[in-house]
């Protein structure tokens, strides 16, 4: 009989932003008939505030899901900042990745990998607006979509979320597999407009990316 599953689990904490969770996640839901399963978990099984006027609700709690295989945090824009000084977090991301073979986040999620003290040194995608603070936080911030670093693999954002979710179900399933998610998903990496080129972002622009009042703006549809 097949053993248990491995479990890769995306902790939810309040003003997370529904793109970076959902799109890997909907990429990873193709795991099936695999070992592997990825999970949404929390501290308890109740409703989640996000940066949209939706909620999610966790599948498991964080003492349910002590040792996953891997472990992703989603972004939360400015949210993430006060996400992370959440203890109860910080502690179940730093003690999960511990034994974790898979460590990775999308969006400003890479700034509570780095709270937690996991990426000193390390390459790592975030947001582009908030780079500097990685790199205050020790890691070493870089412009791509995603990086790969060892057992780490970080993600600029959602749809770069996707592209790296479709690398890691290539490796855990098939490269067809992944291929196959793709076409599925008529998803197109390329967006119709261009990337951001992050060396010439706009400072005031990233500060107001980075401001509440842009973010509750947001929420009341203005």
């Amino acid at each position: 009989m097949p053993g248990p599953k491995k479990l890769i689990a995306f902790p939810l904490y309040p003003g997370v932003t529904p793109l970076d969770l959902v799109g890997p996640l909907t990429v990873l839901r193709n795991l099936a008939g695999t070992r592997y399963q990825a999970v949404v978990v929390g501290p308890r099984i109740e409703p989640v505030a996000t940066d949209t006027p939706l909620s999610i609700v966790p599948a498991l709690t964080f003492d349910e899901v002590r040792e996953p295989f891997g472990i992703i945090v989603p972004g939360g824009g400015p949210s993430t900042i006060d996400a992370m000084n959440d203890e109860s977090l910080v502690d179940y991301v730093r003690t999960a990745a511990g034994t974790a073979g898979l460590v990775g986040s999308t969006g400003t999620g890479a700034l509570i990998l780095a709270a937690a003290g996991l990426l000193q040194g390390r390459r790592a995608a975030t947001h582009w607006a908030y780079r500097d603070v990685l790199d205050r936080l020790g890691a070493a911030g870089v412009g791509d979509r995603w990086i790969e670093d060892g057992r780490y693999l970080t993600a600029a954002g959602g749809s770069a979320g996707i592209d790296m979710a479709l690398h890691l179900l290539a490796r855990l399933k098939s490269r067809s597999g992944a291929h196959l998610a793709q076409m599925f998903m008529e998803y197109d990496p390329q967006p119709p407009f261009g990337g951001i080129d992050a060396s010439i972002a706009d400072r005031d622009l990233a500060a107001a990316l980075r401001s509440s009042t842009v973010l509750r703006s947001a929420r009341e549809g203005r």
